[in-house]
């Protein structure tokens, strides 16, 4: 399934999404992607100014591919 990005609160939806399909919670999913639970919580949420490297590490251990296009 593709997403088309443009806020960190879509961005957070996804992940939330994704989460809750592979049925965990916000403790196991931080815990698989080396993240605290409230970084996660944040990301979640939409924090705009959330650790990339983060963001990328939850991304990674959902499954979810990250891809950026020059228009």
């Amino acid at each position: 399934m593709t997403h088309q990005i443009h806020s960190p609160e879509e961005l957070g939806q996804v992940v939330r999404t994704r989460r809750k399909a592979l049925r965990l919670t916000q403790e196991e999913l931080a815990g698989v992607a080396s993240v605290t639970p409230r970084l996660l919580g944040e990301i979640e949420r939409g924090k705009p100014t959330a650790q990339l490297a983060g963001v990328l590490r939850v991304l990674a251990a959902l499954g979810i591919e990250l891809e950026a296009r020059s228009r």
